[in-house]
């Protein structure tokens, strides 16, 4: 029987990914934006602080984390979306609207 992944979101647009099923074929897409799901930034093991951004050792190094790749110590992580610093965002924008003297 087919596990699905209740609690997966999309790492790009954070959309549920619970009508899939686990494991997560290689060229899975998200239904909501199309983007690829076997990628490193949907991994448990991806975190930027360390080397290759892998906390698994024997992986291979994956050059683009956002792409579809082969690695076989693929586990879809929950709670791989980010939403962005709309705050800093903004503060940005804020900063250049008066250097520019724009309201």
């Amino acid at each position: 029987m087919a596990r699905m992944a209740h609690d997966l979101s999309c790492w790009k647009c954070g959309s549920s990914l619970a009508e899939l099923t686990l494991p997560l074929r290689r060229l899975e897409e998200c239904p909501a934006c199309h983007a690829e799901l076997h990628v490193c930034r949907m991994c448990v093991d991806h975190d930027v602080r360390v080397a290759k951004h892998c906390r698994e050792p024997t992986a291979e190094e994956v050059s683009d984390k956002t792409h579809a790749n082969f690695c076989d110590h693929f586990k879809p992580r929950p709670g791989a979306y980010t939403p962005p610093n709309t705050g800093e965002i903004d503060r940005a924008r804020a900063e250049l609207e008066k250097l520019f003297g724009k309201r």
